[in-house]
């Protein structure tokens, strides 16, 4: 009788949720946090152990081996197969992973997704905003830097064709809302340019959104600037434009000519009254960079 108590009290140990780690929270101020999910799950499995029922537990996240959805969940990781992987710049790789069915994503512009990575049996999730387009059938892309000491970066340059890796999301308390200014400032450096490029390209598919847009995007070289082609055809529409800052390795012989009209130095210019800016750094606003606002 007491062997069976005790084999109650183990099974009920085993179904109790495990407290995440902290490199398992992105930072990114997500909601659900993962950390939002282990408390509701805990006290989910409190009331179930309370009332010795297991069927209260049946709300729990599916286990990930029963598969991919076609639909994404802020709360439960799926699965989806990395079907190419391009070396864009010598540190960062445009990743384009499959959606069953031929479906869209369905992100809005400005929300991003969750990746989780397992590196030393450490598990580390990260956020990243998806740049392909919205009306993109059966893919994905997201742009992605690798960074020598990054614990990330070495589960990302792990990656092959063919490879699976898991998301969750959407999240994002920044929501695009069409013609709401009538000017929308974009400073972004390094990879803070992908979350830009959702909202750039939602505002030129949109023929009735007449937001003047200027991006600006800070770099170290020329060669480290990402989408190059991309931003150029979004500057041949007559209510966007795109300027580059780099902060060193500068040469109008290496320019492409298209750019050459617009090379020198940014100049501070006042914004409008009905301007919105809007900042994407990665790891924060430089030190050296001080922002004043009328």
């Amino acid at each position: 009788m007491a062997e069976r108590e005790d084999d109650h009290a183990e099974a009920w140990l085993q179904l109790k949720p495990v407290e995440p780690l902290p490199s398992q929270c992105c930072g990114s101020g997500c909601s659900p946090c993962v950390f939002d999910l282990y408390y509701r799950d805990l006290e989910r499995w409190d009331t179930a152990q309370a009332k010795n029922d297991m069927s209260l537990l049946s709300g729990k996240q599916p286990p990930e081996s029963q598969g991919c959805s076609t639909k994404l969940s802020p709360e439960t990781f799926l699965a989806f197969h990395i079907s190419t992987m391009e070396k864009v710049t010598r540190d960062t790789y445009l990743v384009r992973f499959t959606l069953p069915g031929n479906c869209h994503l369905g992100l809005l512009p400005g929300q991003h997704l969750i990746l989780r990575g397992v590196v030393d049996d450490l598990e580390i999730q990260r956020a990243y905003t998806p740049i392909s387009p919205a009306t993109a059938q059966g893919y994905f892309d997201v742009l992605i830097k690798c960074y020598e000491t990054g614990l990330m970066s070495r589960y990302v340059e792990s990656w092959r064709p063919g490879d699976t890796a898991f998301w969750r999301g959407p999240f994002g308390s920044f929501l695009y809302e069409p013609k709401k200014y009538g000017e929308l400032l974009m400073l972004a450096a390094g990879t803070g340019l992908a979350p830009m490029v959702p909202i750039v390209q939602s505002i030129t598919d949109n023929e009735d959104d007449e937001t003047f847009v200027t991006l600006v995007g800070c770099f170290k070289t020329f060669e480290d600037i990402y989408l190059k082609t991309f931003f150029q055809e979004q500057a041949r529409f007559w209510n966007v434009r795109t300027f580059f800052v780099l902060s060193q390795g500068f040469s109008r012989v290496l320019l492409w000519q298209s750019w050459l009209s617009r090379a020198g130095w940014v100049n501070t210019e006042n914004p409008q009254e009905s301007s919105l800016l809007s900042l994407a750094f990665p790891g924060g606003l430089p030190g050296s960079a001080t922002l004043e606002l009328p």
